[in-house]
């Protein structure tokens, strides 16, 4: 791991990062939510792209709610490597767990992680885990290097459940100054909260693409609660208006 790759970039990537058992237990645990959990949750805690469908599973949200998720957040695997890339003390403040299910149309918006959590300095950071080979095929995570440094890009509704805002004027020369980034199962790639990534749809025909990621926020970071109310109430509107009870 290179903190400095990371303050110049961005973003960083972390092969192999859970020791085995540890990996081995966290998928254990998320297939048993998803088994057992996931059928008792409201519609915005688990979204779909066909609730009929199960196998349309697409994302989780607070997850932390279950007590090893909770306690997940603490694990000095996950927490050590946060503080040291924010330069502080950093805590964990939620965790979730993505797929692009083959045969699929989800597409993840550009965006910036901090236009959602508006913290203010945005010392904040995303840990997203492969579960599955990740790669171009199968919707990897693309992101701009140096983007982190420029600040807030404007935002707007989209119509992807789970990312309600994406950069409004995202163009050709963003899209030519992108990384893409493949993935092994255990690989973790993490990205500063004002980093621009996205991801295309996933187009195989049979492979998932799951992932589960925390978010750390430091100490030093302070929420804009207006501006995180406005971001609430948008969201909760696009829910409502695909058709989701919130």
């Amino acid at each position: 791991m290179n903190p400095s790759s990371f303050e110049q970039d961005g973003y960083v990537v972390i092969r192999n990062f859970l020791p085995t058992a540890l990996l081995t237990e966290l998928q254990a645990e998320l297939d048993r939510y998803i088994r057992h959990v996931v059928p008792t949750l409201p519609d915005a805690d688990a979204f779909f792209e066909d609730r009929t469908r199960p196998g349309t599973l697409k994302q989780l949200v607070r997850i932390e709610q279950d007590p090893y998720f909770a306690a997940t957040l603490t694990h000095p695997a996950w927490t050590t490597v946060a503080e040291a890339l924010l330069g502080e003390p950093a805590k964990a403040q939620g965790a979730e767990w993505f797929n692009k299910p083959p045969g699929t149309n989800h597409v993840t918006p550009p965006h910036q992680d901090n236009f959602y959590f508006c913290m203010t300095p945005p010392r904040v950071l995303t840990m997203w885990l492969a579960l599955d080979p990740v790669d171009e095929e199968n919707g990897c995570l693309r992101y701009i290097p140096g983007s982190h440094q420029r600040g807030i890009r404007p935002h707007r509704r989209t119509q992807t459940l789970g990312f309600s805002q994406g950069i409004a004027d995202f163009g050709d020369a963003d899209r030519a100054a992108e990384v893409a980034m493949p993935a092994q199962p255990n690989d973790v790639l993490i990205h500063h909260g004002n980093t621009i990534h996205r991801a295309q749809a996933n187009t195989s025909t049979v492979r998932h693409r799951r992932s589960f990621a925390v978010v750390f926020y430091g100490v030093s970071a302070q929420r804009d609660e207006p501006a995180f109310a406005r971001y609430l109430e948008s969201s909760k509107s696009q829910q409502m208006a695909l058709g989701l009870h919130v």
